[in-house]
Protein backbone atom coordinates (compact mmCIF):
# COMPACT_ATOMS: atom_id res chain seq x y z
CA UNK A 1 0.00 0.00 0.00
CA UNK A 2 1.25 3.46 -0.99
CA UNK A 3 0.06 6.68 0.58
CA UNK A 4 0.15 9.87 -1.51
CA UNK A 5 -0.31 13.42 -0.22
CA UNK A 6 -0.64 16.36 -2.62
CA UNK A 7 0.06 19.99 -1.77
CA UNK A 8 0.56 23.31 -3.51
CA UNK A 9 -2.88 23.98 -4.95
CA UNK A 10 -4.46 27.39 -4.74
CA UNK A 11 -5.84 30.40 -6.60
CA UNK A 12 -3.80 32.07 -9.33
CA UNK A 13 -4.49 34.52 -12.15
CA UNK A 14 -4.36 33.51 -15.80
CA UNK A 15 -0.78 33.52 -17.02
CA UNK A 16 0.60 32.74 -13.58
CA UNK A 17 2.50 29.72 -12.28
CA UNK A 18 2.04 27.12 -9.58
CA UNK A 19 3.99 24.06 -8.42
CA UNK A 20 2.29 20.98 -7.03
CA UNK A 21 4.05 18.42 -4.83
CA UNK A 22 3.22 14.78 -4.13
CA UNK A 23 4.88 12.96 -1.23
CA UNK A 24 4.79 9.15 -1.30
CA UNK A 25 5.13 6.81 1.66
CA UNK A 26 4.52 3.14 2.44
CA UNK A 27 5.48 0.42 -0.04
CA UNK A 28 7.37 2.81 -2.30
CA UNK A 29 9.60 0.00 -3.60
CA UNK A 30 6.65 -1.13 -5.74
CA UNK A 31 6.46 2.20 -7.61
CA UNK A 32 8.11 2.64 -11.00
CA UNK A 33 5.88 5.41 -12.36
CA UNK A 34 4.06 8.43 -10.96
CA UNK A 35 1.63 10.82 -12.56
CA UNK A 36 -0.71 13.76 -12.27
CA UNK A 37 -4.35 13.64 -13.32
CA UNK A 38 -7.09 16.25 -13.07
CA UNK A 39 -10.87 16.46 -13.00
CA UNK A 40 -12.77 19.64 -13.82
CA UNK A 41 -16.43 20.18 -12.89
CA UNK A 42 -18.70 18.25 -15.25
CA UNK A 43 -15.81 16.44 -16.93
CA UNK A 44 -14.11 13.06 -16.61
CA UNK A 45 -10.73 12.64 -14.96
CA UNK A 46 -7.94 13.03 -17.49
CA UNK A 47 -4.22 12.40 -17.68
CA UNK A 48 -1.99 15.46 -17.25
CA UNK A 49 1.53 14.01 -17.11
CA UNK A 50 3.42 10.86 -16.11
CA UNK A 51 7.03 10.06 -15.26
CA UNK A 52 8.88 6.76 -14.77
CA UNK A 53 11.58 6.10 -12.21
CA UNK A 54 14.02 6.35 -15.11
CA UNK A 55 12.85 9.86 -16.00
CA UNK A 56 10.75 9.18 -19.11
CA UNK A 57 7.84 11.64 -19.33
CA UNK A 58 4.51 11.87 -21.12
CA UNK A 59 2.13 14.84 -21.35
CA UNK A 60 -1.40 15.55 -22.42
CA UNK A 61 -1.55 17.68 -25.54
CA UNK A 62 -3.44 20.42 -23.70
CA UNK A 63 -0.56 21.03 -21.27
CA UNK A 64 2.46 20.10 -23.37
CA UNK A 65 4.92 22.98 -23.39
CA UNK A 66 3.37 24.64 -20.32
CA UNK A 67 3.62 21.97 -17.60
CA UNK A 68 6.67 20.00 -16.46
CA UNK A 69 6.61 16.84 -14.34
CA UNK A 70 9.65 15.85 -12.29
CA UNK A 71 10.56 13.35 -9.59
CA UNK A 72 13.01 13.34 -6.70
CA UNK A 73 13.57 9.66 -5.96
CA UNK A 74 15.65 10.39 -2.86
CA UNK A 75 12.74 12.32 -1.34
CA UNK A 76 10.02 10.03 -2.74
CA UNK A 77 8.33 13.12 -4.13
CA UNK A 78 6.89 14.07 -7.52
CA UNK A 79 6.28 17.62 -8.73
CA UNK A 80 4.19 19.35 -11.37
CA UNK A 81 5.39 22.79 -12.42
CA UNK A 82 2.53 24.63 -14.12
CA UNK A 83 3.29 27.76 -16.14
CA UNK A 84 1.14 30.01 -18.35
CA UNK A 85 -1.97 28.82 -16.55
CA UNK A 86 -5.35 29.20 -18.24
CA UNK A 87 -8.85 29.28 -16.74
CA UNK A 88 -9.54 25.92 -18.39
CA UNK A 89 -6.78 24.41 -16.21
CA UNK A 90 -9.07 24.83 -13.20
CA UNK A 91 -9.60 21.39 -11.67
CA UNK A 92 -8.85 19.10 -8.77
CA UNK A 93 -5.40 17.65 -9.42
CA UNK A 94 -4.64 14.10 -8.26
CA UNK A 95 -1.30 12.40 -7.78
CA UNK A 96 -1.07 8.71 -8.73
CA UNK A 97 1.53 5.94 -8.42
CA UNK A 98 1.92 2.60 -10.15
CA UNK A 99 3.75 1.02 -13.07
CA UNK A 100 4.36 1.59 -16.75
CA UNK A 101 3.09 -1.42 -18.69
CA UNK A 102 4.23 -0.18 -22.11
CA UNK A 103 5.75 2.97 -23.60
CA UNK A 104 2.43 4.85 -23.49
CA UNK A 105 0.39 2.73 -21.06
CA UNK A 106 0.26 3.00 -17.26
CA UNK A 107 -1.42 1.13 -14.41
CA UNK A 108 -1.95 3.55 -11.53
CA UNK A 109 -2.87 1.65 -8.37
CA UNK A 110 -2.66 4.32 -5.66
CA UNK A 111 -4.19 7.79 -5.59
CA UNK A 112 -4.01 10.89 -3.44
CA UNK A 113 -7.04 12.83 -2.25
CA UNK A 114 -6.41 15.73 -4.60
CA UNK A 115 -5.58 19.43 -4.42
CA UNK A 116 -7.69 22.19 -5.97
CA UNK A 117 -6.21 24.55 -8.56
CA UNK A 118 -8.31 27.57 -9.53
CA UNK A 119 -7.22 29.90 -12.34
CA UNK A 120 -9.06 33.22 -12.59
CA UNK A 121 -9.41 35.28 -15.77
Amino acid sequence: QVQLVESGGGLVQAGGSLRLSCAASGSIFSINAMGWYRQAPGKQRELVATITNGGDTNYAGSVNGRFTISRDNAKNTAYLQMNSLKPEDTAVYYCAAGSRTSKYSYEMRDWGEGTLVTVSS
